[in-house]
């Protein structure tokens, strides 16, 4: 039977008040504009188009006749635009004139056309809101495939998602899975799907369509759920690589027991990231940057290229650190490294550059 230590220090995941009320899919909004701001622009529109045929009947007033006294005043005018452009029309206040008729033809027509384009135009996209969104949520889940999935937007998850983002992966390509609403709206407004709901239940990670993602990145805030949230994906998807953080490093085989390919123990591994910059404040920069992918030094991993089939590992023309032979992770001076094989993969230091560039090597390891 597994036991979690659970750090002593360590926080409730969520407040209270935010408790999983639904779990539902949020993709990013495209409407920039409040709603309540679009429903108030659009009704000045309407009542700027009301007081111009209010204003033109004025004007031509003399033109329409009253069926009750006969005579059009400012009232008469308010009334007749109202009916008019809401195509009513009782026919008690009617153009007799010419200039009236051709008037009602030429400009209260069209503002009549206009009107009705407001309104019905507003009450649409009403009642088109859910259906649009509908809409998007199956185009989305038809060409997900391929994706990276991360559990927890807290500092860990942010900080995972900008190292991805850095090597070229899109947002379009990230679904981000916590169980708050708010956290959820903060990475929709960054651009990134986003699923409310508890990461251990297998549905709600079904809606984040893990079953066809190809990573899956775990940053809770507690590491029992880390172990269930990391059991559960990889129950659903056997081929994923799935990367898992820790707070304890002693917790840290049962993620491996539980299916995570790589666990990163934090509190450990910033402690020895402290403990070499007092000892070296320089090699701890260095090593600083190797991690913060985009600026400085790069630390990646790629496969051995043709060419470098059968060679050293001296003479490569990148710096490697470590050779990736199947399960085993050899130093680039371990007599079994060289010569390369064509399934091994390299551990290199390259310069940061642009995704879009070719990346540039330092030079062999001496």
């Amino acid at each position: 039977m597994f036991h979690v230590k659970l750090p002593g220090q360590d926080a409730m995941a969520r407040e209270a008040d935010e408790k999983l009320v639904s779990r539902r899919i949020k993709l990013p909004k495209r409407i920039v504009e409040h709603p309540l701001r679009q429903v108030v622009k659009r009704l000045l529109m309407a009542l700027f188009v009301l007081f111009l045929t209010v204003f033109i009947v004025w004007l031509d007033r003399d033109g329409y006749h009253d069926n009750a006294n006969e005579q059009v005043d400012l009232l008469d005018c308010f009334y007749y635009a109202t009916v008019t452009l809401s195509t009513t029309g009782y026919g008690d206040i009617v153009p007799y004139s010419d200039s009236a008729r051709l008037i009602n033809i030429m400009l209260i027509t069209p503002l009549r056309v206009l009107f009705l384009i407001i309104l019905v135009g507003t009450t649409l996209e009403v009642l088109t809101e859910r259906t649009r969104e509908e809409w998007r949520l199956k185009r989305w889940r038809k060409n997900l495939r391929e994706h990276t999935v991360v559990v927890g937007f807290g500092t860990k998850g942010r900080s995972a998602l900008q190292t991805l983002l850095a090597t070229g992966l899109s947002k379009e390509q990230v679904v981000v899975v916590d169980p708050s609403a708010k956290v959820i709206d903060t990475a929709n407004a960054e651009g990134f799907t986003g699923v409310v709901g508890d990461a251990t239940r297998s549905d709600v990670l079904l809606r984040a369509e893990l079953q066809k993602a190809r990573q899956i990145v775990i940053a809770t805030q507690r590491d029992d759920t880390a172990v269930l949230v990391t059991l559960t994906a990889r129950q659903l998807n056997r081929g994923a690589k799935i990367v898992a953080a820790v707070r304890e490093e002693e917790n840290a085989p049962l993620l491996r027991q539980s299916g995570a390919d790589a666990v990163i123990t934090s509190a450990s591994a910033a402690g020895r990231l402290l403990g070499l910059s007092v000892l070296s404040p320089s090699a701890g920069t260095v090593m600083e940057d190797l991690i913060q992918q985009g600026s400085g030094l790069d630390l990646i991993e790629r496969p051995v290229r043709k060419s470098e089939v059968g060679k050293s590992v001296r003479d490569t023309d990148d710096l490697v650190v470590n050779v990736l032979r199947g399960h085993r992770l050899l130093p680039y001076d371990d007599p079994h490294a060289s010569p390369l094989q064509l399934t091994d993969r390299l551990i290199t230091i390259v310069r940061a550059v642009p995704p879009t560039a070719p990346r540039t090597a330092l030079g062999p390891a001496e």
